[in-house]
């Protein structure tokens, strides 16, 4: 396919495998919208839409073509609505995490000033990823901001909640994981039975609720 990579308005429109489109976007607020667009008025032969930190990623059910490109490219470049957000979400916590005291130090702050900062906090869920379930949730103030542990953890407790850079998520599941964890969650995350099986998905709104 010729011209696949375009860039153009700040969207960069690049080939990925043989059967998808990834779009980059300068604005990564326009994530959701974007999505929300293609899946609104979808592609020809389009399966999936993913909404990540700063991309869309548009599968197809064929090898793209050049008006594909063209489409997909319009889509982002005109002003998309996003459509109502699909909600909140109370996220009860019981903040007791390994790392609550060393984020607080570093925060500048005592234990219960950082509880208070993020019960305090209205996050949203950016993108899901990682695990099945697991949100990005962003909204989190810069001062909150903690870097990932030196050692990642080989085992992180499902319902385990941490932070890390920009971002504050839950563990759906246990597994090896290295972000700052100051508390846990009883709510189940993820569950195939449900519609939708994730608790937190793209758009919703979260605040925690300190138990």
């Amino acid at each position: 396919m010729d011209g696949v990579d375009e860039r153009a308005g700040g969207v960069a429109v690049l080939p990925c495998g043989d059967r998808a489109l990834l779009l980059e976007l300068a604005d990564p607020g326009a994530v959701r919208a974007v999505a929300a667009a293609l899946q609104r008025d979808p592609l020809a032969d389009q399966e999936e839409v993913v909404p990540a930190a700063r991309t869309v990623l548009v599968r197809l059910g064929r090898p793209p073509r050049d008006a594909d490109v063209r489409a997909v490219r319009d889509r982002a470049l005109v002003d998309p609505v996003e459509g109502p957000p699909p909600g909140e979400v109370a996220l009860p916590v019981v903040f007791d995490g390994p790392d609550l005291a060393e984020v607080a130090e570093r925060t500048h702050r005592s234990t219960g000033q950082l509880v208070e900062a993020l019960t305090a906090t209205e996050f949203t869920v950016a993108f899901t990823g990682f695990t099945p379930g697991f949100g990005y949730l962003t909204g989190l103030p810069d001062e909150l901001h903690v870097p990932r542990r030196a050692t990642p953890r080989t085992r992180v407790p499902a319902g385990s909640v941490g932070l890390a850079g920009p971002y504050a998520g839950a563990y759906p599941r246990a597994s090896p994981g290295g972000w700052q964890l100051v508390g846990r969650t009883d709510a189940v995350l993820f569950d195939v039975d449900r519609d939708p099986p994730a608790l937190l998905v793209p758009g919703a709104r979260v605040r925690f609720r300190a138990c």
